[in-house]
């Protein structure tokens, strides 16, 4: 693991533990969400690339779905095994979730 990478993960901790989510760590830094194990073959990164303001709060509008491989010996573009833009956090989250399951074998 990246020296970036373990400081994003260290700020994203709450007493020493990560928010999980089916069974996962889920971490946000900035406009990145990360979810997924390191240990795992790969892991979802979902960049909020536009917000916008719905009943007086921001929300992500545009975001970009990755299926990112923890394998370190891979180039950064290598590495990318799915990608695809929707509209909405929600749908985003939905459609990686699904990728990242069935990749994992899950």
């Amino acid at each position: 693991m990246e020296e970036k990478d373990k400081e994003v993960i260290e700020k994203a901790t709450v007493k020493g533990s990560y928010l999980m989510y089916k069974g996962r760590p889920l971490v946000r830094d900035n406009n990145v969400i990360c979810y997924g194990n390191m240990d795992d073959e790969y892991v979802l990164c979902l960049t909020i690339m536009t917000e916008t303001e719905q009943n007086g709060k921001t929300v992500p509008d545009m975001v970009l779905i990755q299926i990112v491989s923890t394998d370190q010996s891979l180039s950064a573009t290598d590495k990318i095994a799915k990608q695809d833009i929707k509209k909405g956090l929600f749908e985003a989250f939905e459609l990686g979730y699904i990728w990242l399951t069935r990749l994992i074998g899950e």
